[in-house]
């Protein structure tokens, strides 16, 4: 039987949210077929923290890695999916009754339902002591369903400074709102781009039978 994957990212449209005062996502057809007489041609512009994206340290720290910089292996393998959607701030004590059972990457589904066409007014608040903690237990990456792992009137920036300075990566904005809680298989690679503080993500998860 084939591998069913489940696609965890936000989709691209005229109409996302974006962070406000950014550049926000636009797509047309710069020519047409009937124009070319051959192809249809597209472009489109955006912020890199538009949609489902990945924070390279760059993003907080000037003396840090660019994207294109990141280990790739951190984007695939075991993710452990978790619901603390009944929670608006999270610390260590929140984890420490998960069997991780391993698992290097955390999914944290936060919120019941997310709508991508409005920007929200907050997020829950993460803990920078959630870093070294997870760390101990072999965390490497970090994805949560809404734009920020920090407050999002945050100038500081505590918690992508902790969890970048514990060898946790970052990705925003997946789209965890009808996934169950569990074990999956994980990809979620941030596009290639040379000097970039962030990149979209497409992000997929497969179910592991328990």
């Amino acid at each position: 039987m084939a591998k069913k994957w489940i696609d965890i990212t936000q989709p691209f449209t005229n109409t996302i949210a974006t962070w406000p005062g950014d550049t926000p996502f636009t797509f047309d057809l710069a020519y047409t077929k009937y124009e070319t007489g051959s192809v249809n041609i597209g472009r489109f512009t955006t912020s890199t923290h538009t949609g489902t994206h990945a924070d390279a340290p760059f993003h907080f720290d000037d003396n840090t890695p660019t994207v294109d910089q990141l280990d790739i292996n951190v984007f695939i393998g075991t993710a452990l999916v978790v619901d603390l959607s009944n929670k608006m701030e999270l610390c260590s004590e929140d984890f420490k009754d998960i069997d991780l059972r391993g698992a290097k990457r955390i999914l944290l589904k936060l919120h019941q339902e997310v709508n991508f066409e409005e920007f929200p007014e907050l997020v829950p608040i993460i803990h920078p002591d959630i870093a070294p903690f997870l760390k101990e237990k072999g965390v490497v990456l970090l994805g949560v369903d809404c734009p920020s792992v920090d407050a999002l009137d945050s100038k500081s920036l505590n918690t992508h400074h902790s969890l970048y300075n514990n060898g946790i990566y970052i990705i925003e904005n997946l789209v965890l709102q009808n996934i169950t809680p569990g074990f999956y298989e994980f990809i979620g690679l941030p596009l290639n781009i040379v000097g970039a503080d962030a990149a979209p993500v497409r992000a997929v998860i497969s179910k592991i039978d328990d």
